[in-house]
């Protein structure tokens, strides 16, 4: 199902997720004290701003910002035609002497260079079912553009751009894959009021209108309805409307350049994947782009709405963050909670228009009381403004990028300099007295290599687990790594497995046999990250794909 949240609104949502054995909301702690996380500095200068961010199943991270922003952090030795760059004063001002994408290798700490032929600023993605990246839109020439990005164990590969363009121009638009095998469908972008799906499916097709874009642009805030939240449900139903939200209480928007953020909270086995629930949080006041321009910064938004949308119930719960925050990103983590990252306190998304940068993250636990769900963590020294991203590693960790309120690259004498650091905020969990409890050394079965686990199908999983938490819950989880850019994680999703035996074979091995998802509108074909749960303390993940068989 496709829904639509924006402005006030609503905005863009197609969902799904999956589960197995409950999780607790963490591990058997008193307080809160000791649990908020560390931060570590990974690289002083990726070379370019982590404005785009993407997790592929090689554990590599791929990084782009914008070609016209002209000279990088990262100078290259040649351009990508061949040609020196030299240090003479014409190679010294040549964007194309200067690397705009890299690749981070995670285990390695290093980041290699890669080619963008067109401007990817203001783009978006999905993964595809063999770990492609599929790129679509970005500014200028590069806004009909369709990039490719297959990750490859040599670290030899790089950026291909098809011949095949998109039928509308897509700045700041959003993308999501669907259910159809490698499909995926791309909605909006500035003064753009449609979709399109990528590949199409007959030579003459075209792009389609979307009536609420054009009810939700709100042409005095910058359109207001950019960037649409897009998730996908598990109901099947694409290509019509079957049911119109109630619009969020409040007042303030949502998208860009409001730049709050949404995610869909992770779906269960044990309702058949049915209950799809999706969480909006943050954004800013009404009139913020307009009193940015004129160098007043309103408060931003701390209401977030929680709001099942499917069965009959449609209402909105809401609450209050700690503080207020725009230009955040919500991640999900391997205990199914939520990581509230990145961000500020006043004015609304673009170039100079934000102020007070939110150091602090939130944690979000979706299953405690009302009142009690956001626990604050330990705060960075590095703010995280415009063009800033987070993406969840398969170690545990959160990576986290960017940071550029500026059209250039500018270091000095501005009050958030371009920002070229590379940090990972570690989660308590990850810490080394929870050693013991932590699930390790896992090995999955019944897929792997060139072979997909079927949707349906049973498959087997070994780890090594010393103790079993107090609560005696071991959970299962896979998560579908997102693109992130611009306050969005696009195409993340959570599925809490079914686990249909759990059997120690001695000496602190177990072995569990998981069901994999029922079908592509739960889990569209791809690489997930499959983590063991161990009340709260997750193991290392491990890279499974779904498909069919």
């Amino acid at each position: 199902m496709l829904i639509f949240l924006s402005c006030s609104k609503i905005m863009i949502t197609i969902l799904f997720f999956l589960v197995c054995f409950e999780f607790s909301n963490g591990v058997n702690v008193r307080s809160s004290e000791g649990r908020k996380g560390q931060w570590q500095l990974l690289l002083n200068n990726t070379g370019v701003v982590g404005m785009h961010v993407a997790l592929t199943y090689k554990d590599t991270v791929i990084m782009f910002d914008q070609t016209g922003a002209g000279q990088s952090g990262y100078r290259l030795r040649r351009r990508f035609n061949g040609s020196r760059c030299t240090i003479n004063h014409h190679d010294l001002l040549d964007s194309t002497c200067y690397a705009h994408s890299v690749e981070y290798d995670i285990s390695a700490n290093k980041v290699r260079p890669l080619r963008l032929d067109t401007d990817p600023w203001c783009s978006s993605a999905s993964f595809l079912s063999n770990g492609t990246l599929l790129q679509t839109g970005g500014f200028e020439k590069g806004a009909k553009r369709v990039r490719f990005y297959r990750p490859c164990g040599n670290h030899q590969c790089d950026w291909i751009q098809s011949k095949k363009t998109l039928s509308d121009e897509r700045w700041y638009a959003s993308s999501q894959i669907l259910p159809e095998h490698n499909r995926v469908v791309v909605v909006g972008g500035r003064r753009v009021f449609t979709y399109e799906f990528v590949p199409k499916t007959s030579p003459g097709e075209k792009s389609f209108d979307l009536p609420f874009l054009h009810q939700t642009n709100d042409r005095d805030g910058g359109g207001n309805n950019l960037y649409p939240f897009l998730h996908l449900s598990s109901d099947g139903n694409l290509n019509r409307v079957i049911k119109t939200f109630p619009r969020i209480p409040g007042e303030g928007s949502r998208n860009y350049p409001s730049s709050g953020s949404s995610v869909m909270l992770p779906l269960d086995h044990r309702d058949n994947f049915q209950k799809v629930e999706v969480m909006v949080c943050g954004g800013s006041s009404i009139g913020a782009l307009e009193a940015a321009r004129k160098g007043r910064f309103l408060e931003g938004l701390r209401s977030c709405g929680r709001m099942v949308i499917t069965g009959n119930n449609n209402k909105w719960e809401m609450e209050y963050m700690p503080k207020p925050r725009l230009l955040h990103d919500m991640l999900i983590l391997p205990t199914g909670n939520i990581l509230i990252i990145n961000g500020a306190k006043h004015g609304c998304a673009g170039y100079e228009n934000a102020r007070n940068a939110s150091l602090e993250p939130y944690l979000y636990s979706p299953n405690k009381k009302l009142g009690k769900r956001f626990t604050m963590l330990k705060s960075t020294k590095i703010a995280r403004m415009y063009h800033s991203s987070a993406t969840l590693l398969s170690d545990g960790r959160v990576l986290v990028a960017g940071g550029n309120p500026h059209g250039r690259y500018i270091f000095h004498n501005v009050a958030y300099p371009t920002e070229l650091r590379l940090q990972a905020f570690v989660p308590h969990y990850m810490e080394s007295r929870y050693h013991n409890w932590r699930p390790s050394n896992m090995t999955i079965y019944g897929g792997g290599g060139r072979h997909a686990i079927g949707y349906g199908k049973e498959f087997r999983v070994e780890f090594f687990l010393e103790k079993r938490m107090q609560n005696n819950e071991v959970g299962f989880s896979a998560y579908a790594p997102p693109f992130t850019t611009h306050s969005f994680a696009m195409n993340q999703r959570m599925l809490k497995l079914r686990c249909k035996s759990l059997d120690r074979k001695g000496g602190g091995w177990v072995v569990a046999v998981l069901e994999a998802p029922p079908s592509p509108n739960v889990a569209p074909s791809g690489y997930y990250l499959l983590t063991v749960v161990n009340g709260g303390i997750p193991s290392m993940s491990q890279w499974v794909q779904f498909a069919h068989a």
